[in-house]
Order: structure tokens, then C-alpha cells, then sequence
């Protein structure tokens, strides 16, 4: 692979619901907001895995940072799935720990992959087959927006079969995920 190697459009694929690999419980959570067709690009068989949805509120305690680094170098170690938008700074931490080892990561930009390119630190993982790159936008939007990121997150927590939440500011956008992913009685591990 290039150093700066762009994704081709070609190589992104299309997941829709008659997909082997295709997420049902999308379907159930979602109902009619859920997504007809996913953007992937990399090991669509990874959809098929037991899915750890990573949360963590954009602003954090010290103690909130330090027990997410052990959360995440114990699901490492495990071999957890990892399902997450890795945008918040601890999420982006916690992708740096997941990297090195040698489960999958499934991650979730709130925009449109087809013109993303592949991170160099991310490379050996996607080459190996244990990182997807996941995404219910079609082809907009190109950039992160506030509402895209909402979607990404409800999106993620749909997708999910177990979560962890590393840092929960009172009043925010991971407080409300928290309280669709209880409603749907996803088990949570560990709320902050």
C-alpha cells in the first residue's frame, strides 16, 4: 500500500438487508430510521462478531481516561470487537491501544467513506482483515457534522451487543445513547 494511498470508490462495497452479514438488530432498534444499505470497506465478515460499543463524552476526568486505557488494553488483550466512532479524544486513545493488538475494530465515521483515506497507523490492521470501516451514509456527508455525528453514534449503538462508556457528561449527546441502549436492554459494563 502507498503512504498516501486514496480509497477508491470501488473498493468500498454495498451491505444491504438480504447481506448474509447484514445487522438485524439494526433493523429491530432502528425500525424506519434504520439505514437500507452500509458502506464497508474492509472484512465484512467482522458484522457477524459480538460487537463492544465504545463510548466516552467528549470532555473527561483524569480517572475516567485512566480506567478507559485499561478497559481498552483488557478488551485487546481478550480479543474483543470494537465498535466505536473513535472521535472523542479518550475514543481515539483507546483506538491507539486496540491497534496494536490483534482483535478486530470496527470503525464508524460520521461521514461517507468512499473518498477517506486509510490512516497510516491503521494500515497493517486493515491489511490483516481485522479492521472495517463502517458507515451508514451514502455518499454525504463528505465531513463530520454534529448531526452526522449523532447518527454515527445511535448508528454504533444499534450495532451493539455490549457497551462500555468510559465518561458520560450530564446533559450530553453520550447521555442520550446511553439511555437508547438501555431502553433496547443492551448490557452496559461500565458507566461513568
Amino acid at each position: 500500500m502507498s503512504r498516501n494511498r486514496d480509497v477508491r470508490a470501488s473498493e468500498v462495497v454495498a451491505v444491504t438487508r438480504t447481506h448474509p452479514d447484514w445487522p438485524t438488530q439494526l433493523t429491530k432498534r432502528l425500525g424506519s430510521e434504520a439505514p437500507a444499505t452500509l458502506k464497508v470497506l474492509g472484512n465484512v465478515g467482522l458484522l457477524r462478531n459480538r460487537k463492544v460499543a465504545l463510548f466516552c463524552s467528549a470532555r473527561a476526568s483524569g480517572d475516567a481516561i485512566l480506567r478507559a486505557h485499561d478497559v481498552a488494553r483488557r478488551m485487546r488483550d481478550e480479543g474483543t470487537t470494537v465498535i466505536s466512532g473513535f472521535h472523542s479524544p479518550i475514543e481515539k486513545e483507546c483506538l491507539r491501544i486496540l491497534l496494536r493488538g490483534k482483535q478486530p475494530i470496527i470503525v464508524c465515521p460520521g461521514r461517507a467513506i468512499e473518498a477517506m483515506r486509510i490512516p497510516p497507523d491503521y494500515r497493517t490492521a486493515y491489511s490483516v482483515g481485522r479492521l472495517l470501516f463502517l458507515s451508514p451514509f451514502a455518499k454525504q456527508p463528505k465531513r463530520v457534522t454534529k448531526e452526522s455525528a449523532l447518527r454515527r453514534n445511535e448508528f454504533v449503538a444499534a450495532m451493539a451487543d455490549e457497551y462500555y462508556v468510559a465518561y458520560v457528561a450530564p446533559g450530553s449527546r453520550t447521555e442520550r445513547i446511553v439511555g437508547m441502549l438501555k431502553q433496547w436492554n443492551v448490557e452496559g459494563f461500565s458507566v461513568h
